[in-house]
């Protein structure tokens, strides 16, 4: 019975919803504080790295949320907010990084690295397939060089 309770309190516990947003940082203007959640759910947490600065309970991601909220009261645009931590903290700090420049790379590296294995694959057994086939053809007829090495074998 107290291990049912201790599961269901683990559970409750688990299935709350991640804030870490605390009631001082709130701003009191509604829409800017819907601008800086959104913009707070695109940054990633430098700290924890999986979760964004609105999830985050880290001091650094605290630091942050702040500093969004200070960018916003001082009247930037949301990309000027996002291009302000871009710029201080790389692009690492964006939860979805942008598709530009040497990103394309790092995109692309992958499915091309994949797309090159599987060809390289299917050409090696093929080859393999031909090798087998021209090695292993008991039926095919000898040639006149081939004739001649068996009767030295044979002793004829």
């Amino acid at each position: 019975m107290i291990f049912k309770k201790i599961i269901f309190i683990f559970a409750l516990a688990t299935c709350s919803i991640a804030n870490a947003v605390e009631p001082d940082e709130v701003l009191a203007n509604p829409k800017l504080e819907e601008r800086a959640r959104q913009i707070s759910k695109d940054l990633r947490c430098l700290v924890c790295q999986n979760e964004s600065i609105d999830e985050s309970d880290a001091a650094l991601a605290r630091d942050l949320r702040v500093l969004v909220r200070e960018r916003l009261q001082a009247g930037d645009s949301n990309d000027e907010v996002i291009k302000f931590v871009v710029d201080r903290y790389g692009e690492f700090a964006l939860l979805r990084p942008r598709i530009d420049g040497v990103n394309y790379l790092l995109w692309w590296f992958g499915p091309l690295f994949l797309l090159f294995s599987v060809l390289t694959a299917v050409f090696y057994v093929r080859k393999l397939g031909n090798i087998s086939k021209t090695q292993n053809d008991l039926t095919a007829p000898l040639n006149d060089e081939e004739r001649k090495k068996l009767k030295e074998i044979m002793g004829d």
